[in-house]
């Protein structure tokens, strides 16, 4: 487990000081580079046998055509110790109207049980808002060992009042091969479905409760392997 969590946090920093680097060099020329931190998800399920804690993080820094990215999720068990996590490094560029195209790399860690590991990939991504406002990501991987997965995720925010919002989302893992030692098979290797409804208590912070269900593969050696639907609570900040 430490080899792993060393590998991804030692590839993350390695990639995080020329990038930080670059944005001081940027605001020395005058070229207006903005910053903004999320926290999306900080989020505690109290039911199950591992009662995870959740993290789902995002940071860019540049202007408006041009942004670098850092993304961030993991998720850990409050009893077994099991978990997961993955962290991006991209490059985006605006291609048409509140969309980016976005190219880097990440690194995927799964940890539990004595035993860690790590894979690197390559990702290529797409974000932005979709007609109606449907916020919707999706990203291909190619790992290190030439297996191919793609994830889309989609959500959308219902106003309710100017406190109050309710999200929808929906999120699905593909893969082309079965990578055991992941929790990947092929497929559909995992759907998720969510509602939450957070209470702005000011615009950067908001306290939230919800509704999750998750399938996955049985075998999947992740967290939340089989079926089942669990109520979450947690919140999200940014800046």
């Amino acid at each position: 487990m430490k080899g792993a969590w060393s590998y991804a946090l030692g590839t993350v920093l390695a990639l995080a000081v020329p990038v930080a680097a670059h944005g001081q060099a940027l605001d020395m020329h005058g070229r207006g580079v903005h910053v903004y931190v999320a926290l999306d998800e900080l989020e505690y399920q109290p039911g199950g046998d591992e009662r995870p804690v959740e993290v789902d993080a995002l940071a860019w820094l540049g202007g408006d055509f041009q942004r670098l990215w850092a993304k961030a999720h993991g998720e850990r068990g409050t009893r077994g110790g099991a978990g997961e996590v993955e962290g991006q490094l991209l490059y985006g560029r605006v291609i048409a109207p509140y969309w980016d195209l976005q190219a880097g790399v990440a690194v995927d860690a799964r940890f539990g049980e004595g035993d860690g590991r790590a894979r690197g990939l390559l990702a290529l991504g797409l974000q932005g808002l979709a007609p109606y406002w449907f916020e919707v990501e999706s990203v291909l991987f190619l790992s290190q060992d030439g297996d191919v997965s793609a994830r889309l995720q989609a959500s959308y925010d219902l106003l309710f009042t100017q406190r109050l919002i309710v999200e929808p989302e929906l999120q699905l893992d593909l893969a082309a091969q079965d990578v055991p030692r992941f929790g990947v098979q092929s497929g559909l290797s995992a759907l998720e479905i969510g509602v939450r409804a957070r209470y702005e208590i000011m615009r950067e912070v908001a306290p939230y409760a919800g509704f999750v269900w998750v399938r996955r593969p049985r075998g999947a050696d992740g967290l939340g392997a089989g079926e089942g639907a669990s109520l979450v609570a947690g919140l999200r900040l940014w800046y």
